[in-house]
């Protein structure tokens, strides 16, 4: 899938800010880092990260073609000359500077995703491509969101006429659901949705509603946001879910500390500015990062935003892990369960998810439920490392289970012991990916029945895991949950994995 891909920048404020942002010459995107979040004895080690942009050139061969303007350069390039290898800026806030001699046009962000549509068309029609890459930070999102949801429906008459024009949307620390407040009782969104100081009540629900919503023929839109509309929402019949990938920040901290703000406005539920809850899109693919909305330990300028960026674009498999069989064996009263998970993949020194108590993000699990969805991950049969003499695509999952009493809302600590989970196993998969004519194949075992070192396991000899879909392309597995959880769920849980291929 190599296709134009187009960046598309977050929120800047009032002028100055807007100012500032429109100095850069790739308003953001080749911004690096070189912090990690996390130090073997406590404290920060140097991590150089080269910045999004720069990676895709050197890993990807992508080009940037700018020569003093890109929109320049493209108008005065022969159609289907342009490599579709190449990296575009949607520098929607250009024409509202103070800075470039000319007076200032108004912010809006239904003008934003108006051009951004246009910037696509050229780009289509210069580089010859079937589609876009649109990768967005923050607002930059949402843009995207009006012209996949609103724009381009408006102009094709089609609800699900950006198909044929974007193939896939990444978005960092997008609000789809908007921006609350922890503050206020409510009183501090009415003031933003009221006043809209500095152009910030596009973060509220009834603008929300005014740019995402498409007004077509024979479906015009309500004059007043619907009580049951919600801005997470992607219309079942319109651009497809599937197709979206929302990375979701957990640290709050370090954005706030960047700005010198505390994070209590938003709550410790977030990234420092997005909730949790409110940065993906309902049923799109997501991962959650214990980094900060931007800021030297920021989602976009960081290894686990890019190597999720990287496997969601250009991977070849869709591995998707649920909890089944689910039955809690010791239902008991006033006792609730917590599912924590995290994935790592051989090579990369981060974490690609991370949903953890600690992160203020656990998946609830519920006495009547039979399964539960615990991620999603792509799996590029081109980056994965892999050691001499071995086909498969190696990545570890940890699933843990921890209880808590409750009484009454309260959490009761009398025999309470702080995140000591009741149930603590990784299980590590190796995928072969296959000749593309069979299905993929796999291989898992629980970390507590492995020998020795994870590293050094491989599954010679040992049979792949039975396939249950005899769909082409899919393949199912199984894995039975370790005698350790015996306790906790009945026998018939397990780990079922459906690895997918994709076009």
């Amino acid at each position: 899938m190599r296709l134009p891909i187009i960046y598309v920048r977050g929120f800047a404020g009032t002028t100055s800010g807007i100012d500032k942002a429109i100095d850069d010459p790739f308003y953001g995107f080749n911004e690096g880092s070189v912090h990690v979040r996390v130090g073997g004895d406590g404290t920060p080690h140097f991590y150089q990260f080269e910045s999004p942009m720069l990676r895709l050139m050197v890993d990807e061969g992508y080009q940037l073609l700018v020569h003093g303007s890109q929109m320049g350069y493209l108008l005065g390039k022969p159609d289907k000359t342009v490599p579709k290898e190449s990296i575009w800026v949607h520098r929607f806030y250009d024409e509202s500077a103070s800075t470039l001699g000319r007076k200032p046009t108004d912010f809006t962000l239904e003008k934003a995703a108006a051009d951004l549509f246009e910037l696509v068309k050229l780009v289509l029609v210069k580089t010859g491509a079937a589609r876009v890459h649109l990768v967005a930070h923050s607002m930059g999102g949402l843009i995207c969101r009006s012209m996949i949801q609103r724009v381009i429906p408006e102009v094709t008459g089609r609800v699900d006429g950006a198909v044929d024009f974007v193939e896939r949307l990444f978005t960092y620390g997008t609000p789809h659901g908007g921006i609350e407040f922890a503050v206020g009782f409510g009183l501090a969104e009415m003031l933003r949705d009221t006043i809209g100081i500095g152009g910030v009540e596009i973060f509220g629900p009834e603008r929300m509603y005014q740019y995402l919503t498409p007004n077509l023929p024979g479906a015009a839109r309500a004059r007043r946001r619907p009580a049951q509309w919600r801005p997470e929402a992607i219309p079942d019949q319109g651009f497809p879910k599937e197709r979206v990938f929302c990375l979701v920040g957990t640290n709050p901290e370090d954005y706030a500390a960047a700005l010198g703000l505390s994070s209590k406005a938003v709550g410790v539920q977030s990234d420092g500015l997005v909730q949790i809850q409110n940065a993906s899109v309902h049923g799109a693919h997501r991962a959650y990062v214990h980094r900060s909305h931007s800021g030297r330990y920021g989602i976009v300028n960081s290894e686990e935003g890019y190597q999720n960026l990287r496997r969601f674009l250009f991977g070849d498999l869709q591995v998707a892990v649920d909890l089944v069989g689910i039955q809690l064996a010791r239902a008991q009263r006033d006792i609730t369960w917590q599912l924590e998970t995290q994935l790592a993949i051989r090579g990369l020194p981060i974490l690609m998810h991370e949903q953890t108590a600690a992160h203020h993000c656990p998946i609830p699990l519920k006495a009547t439920d039979s399964s539960v969805p615990l991620l999603t991950t792509f799996l590029s049969s081109d980056l994965s490392v892999r050691p001499e003499g071995s086909p498969t695509l190696r990545h570890a999952f940890r699933l843990r289970m921890i209880s808590l009493q409750e009484r009454g809302g309260i959490l009761g600590f009398g025999e309470h012991l702080e995140q000591i989970a009741d149930f603590d196993d990784t299980l590590v998969v190796d995928v072969a990916p296959g000749d593309g004519q069979g299905p993929p194949r796999a291989w898992a075992a629980w970390n507590s029945v492995i020998p020795g070192a994870i590293r050094t396991w491989k599954p010679d000899g040992t049979a792949p895991l039975q396939d249950l879909a005899p769909q082409p392309g899919i393949w199912r597995g199984e894995v039975r949950l370790p005698p350790s959880a015996r306790g906790i769920l009945d026998s018939s849980a397990a780990i079922q994995l459906t690895v997918t291929r994709r076009r």
